[in-house]
This record gives structure tokens, C-alpha cells and sequence, in this order.
């Protein structure tokens, strides 16, 4: 049974004329999908019973279950998602005055294996499907239209993929779900309101750039290549060089214009004055923001979180050189849904973590 979560507009509309369907079809199960939050086809009152009949039997719609949810102090809501055989991804909402932004997980664990990262240590399993990734946005819609807190008519006002996974190495299905982020006949969000976050991998930055320019962040955490090579491994492949070279294409197709690079501050690793220094050389012809993000732990990590004043006097040396730059704000870190902290349950493929064990072992 297909399951219709997983089509965009050009696939719902494919999938209209085999059923011997017009394309305004599509237009109208996109609606009552995504903007209605329906999964049965007899309440889509404006399909006639005959195609309403026709759908039930060849098609569903099937969002993804929620395992658990978990709301911190700060009003953070942390979901964990079933995607079966005992692997789940987390998705987390953040509300703030202005907007509500959730963060988006686009694989079962990750296969850069950033040092940092908590997804990183766990391993790889799979891609997430179109289904899984547009499903964690239904589901936060509908999970969050009854709370009364919310002061937004729509809840979910920003998306960015920075949840679990890499982005871009899941090209095809990121694509097709950002489709439906920005259909007007889905969920109607501006390609300033949508994030793309990724560690570097070059030749996808420029496929995005030509399929889907939508915000990009890029996970920069280091002021050279011999560092970047310890926390980011990808730089490996694609060194720094190159990374700001496709940010620097992208520009002239990007909603905004700036790229935001990602920093995450560890104690007596990247947070020095002297690597502030040169990140500013290095970052300085390209027009950027630079997100400072302190460190998050997790069990084994094996890094601190920067001082208070060791972020000051890092930030002292951005602004004075003219680099716009802020500090994130910790959210949601009492229910392990902080950046870096996400984890979710993953059958690992890489067999990483038993690696591990043996080289801690």
C-alpha cells in the first residue's frame, strides 16, 4: 500500500494520472493532508465517493508513532520516533515569542561520526524516507494545535534539518520533503523559514544550490583543516578550502544572504583568541553569521563546554573584526534535546560502536 506521506506535488500528481485522475487532484489531497492533518480519506469531503473508494484501496496515509514525549522547563518538546525494527530518530520543538522552530532528524544515526555529536558516536542504520522526514513536521502540527501556550495561528513557523543524521547525504528524500515544506498547498514556509544544516559535503551543497536553495548553515567548528579533520572527519574529503568555495557559489541562489556557520565551543579545543583570530581570516571574504554554540554533554564525550569568558572574549574578537555572530541559546538540555545531545536508538550498521569499545577497551 503506498503510502502518500512520501509524495510531493510532482509525485502526487504522477500518481493522480495513474489512478486516471486529473493533476488538481493532487492539489486537493496535498491540502487535506498537510494542512488539514487528515489520514482518512472518507473525511475529504470535497473528493468524490467513487476516487475517496479508489484511494482506500490503493493507498494510506501513515505518519510515523510517537514512542515518547518529553516537555522541558523551557517549554522544549522532545519526540522520539519509531521507524521500526527498534530504531527511532528524536525531533524537538522549540518555541520562542516571535516563532516556533522544530528541528528536523533527516537519518537513524549518522555515518560522519563528528566527534561532538552525540548522534555521531551512535552509529548508522538508514535513511529516513519522505514519509519519516515531512511526518515528524505532521506530527508536531497536530501534537502541538492544542496547546494552548502557543500564541502563533501555526505552531511550527521554521524548520531546520539539524536533527539526527546528515542532510545531504540523504539528497533525494531531503529534497521532496522540502518541496512539501515550501508547497503553498502544504505547509506554505518561505525558503528563509527552512535550514538546511550540513558537516560539508560539497558536490550536495551544489545540488542544492540548483534543486532547492533554502537557508544554509554549515558546521564549520574548527579555524583550520588539521582540527576540522579531528572534530569534522568529512573535511578530510572535502577540506575547508573547497567547503567555502560551494558556500560562496551558493550565495547568489540563497533566500538569504549570508551563510551561517556553525561553531561549537569546546574548552581548550577551538575557543582560544588566537583561533578566533584566525576564523576571522579565514571566514572574512565570505558574507556570513557565525552561531557560537556552547557545548553540550553527553555520557563519554570527552570534551567541556567553554567558560562564560572564554565565549566573551571570543565573540570580543568576531565583532571587532565585523563578523556578525551570536551565541545560541541552550534549550532544552534537562531532557537531552540540545544540540549535539540528540541520540535517538540506532542498530547500528557501521558496527562503530563496537569499534569503540575495543579501542576504549
Amino acid at each position: 500500500m503506498l503510502n502518500l506521506l512520501d509524495f510531493n506535488e510532482e509525485g502526487l500528481v504522477d500518481f493522480c494520472r495513474e489512478i486516471g485522475e486529473k493533476p488538481y487532484r493532487a492539489r486537493q489531497l496535498l491540502r487535506w493532508i498537510h494542512q488539514s492533518g487528515k489520514t482518512e480519506f472518507a473525511e475529504m469531503s470535497d473528493l468524490a465517493k467513487q476516487l475517496r473508494q479508489k484511494l482506500a484501496g490503493t493507498a494510506a496515509i501513515e505518519p510515523p508513532k510517537v514512542v515518547s514525549d518529553h516537555a522541558a522547563f523551557d517549554g522544549t518538546r522532545k519526540w522520539l520516533i519509531s521507524t521500526g525494527e527498534k530504531n527511532a530518530v528524536e525531533t524537538v520543538f522549540i518555541p520562542e515569542s516571535n516563532r516556533g522552530t522544530l528541528c528536523v532528524s533527516s537519518q537513524v544515526g549518522c555515518a560522519l561520526a563528528c566527534s561532538f555529536c552525540a548522534t555521531g558516536r551512535q552509529g548508522f542504520n538508514r535513511n529516513l524516507t519522505v514519509a519519516e522526514i515531512i511526518g515528524q513536521l505532521w506530527l508536531a502540527n497536530r501534537l502541538l494545535s492544542t496547546d494552548q501556550s502557543l500564541n502563533s495561528e501555526r505552531a511550527v513557523t521554521n524548520v531546520v534539518m539539524m536533527g539526527m543524521g546528515e542532510p545531504l547525504a540523504n539528497f533525494e528524500n531531503l529534497v521532496q520533503a522540502l518541496d512539501l515544506m515550501l508547497s503553498d498547498y502544504a505547509y506554505g514556509l518561505s525558503r528563509r523559514r527552512v535550514t538546511v544544516s550540513t558537516s560539508g559535503l560539497v558536490p550536495a551543497i551544489d545540488r542544492l544550490r540548483e534543486r532547492c536553495p533554502v537557508a544554509l548553515a554549515v558546521s564549520l567548528h574548527a579555524p583550520n583543516d588539521a582540527l576540522r579533520d579531528q572534530l569534522v572527519p568529512i573535511n578530510k574529503k572535502y577540506p575547508i578550502k573547497e567547503l567555502l568555495a560551494a558556500c560562496e557559489r551558493y550565495l547568489p541562489e540563497a533566500p538569504r544572504d549570508f551563510v551561517t556557520f556553525e561553531y561549537i565551543m569546546l574548552d581548550g579545543i577551538n575557543d582560544s583568541i588566537e583561533q578566533a583570530r584566525e576564523l576571522v581570516q579565514l571566514v572574512r571574504v565570505i558574507p556570513c553569521k557565525l552561531n557560537l554554540i556552547p557545548f553540550n554533554t553527553f555520557v563519554n564525550s570527552g570534551y567541556q563546554r567553554s567558560s562564560t569568558a572564554a565565549i566573551d572574549r571570543f565573540r570580543e574578537v568576531l565583532s571587532e573584526a565585523g563578523i556578525v555572530n551570536t551565541v545560541r541559546k541552550t534549550r532544552g538540555d534537562d531532557i537531552a534535546a540540545a544540540c549535539g545531545q540528540l541520540a535517538g536508538q540506532v542498530q547500528d550498521k557501521t558496527r562503530r560502536t563496537a569499534l569503540n569499545s575495543i579501542v576504549a577497551g
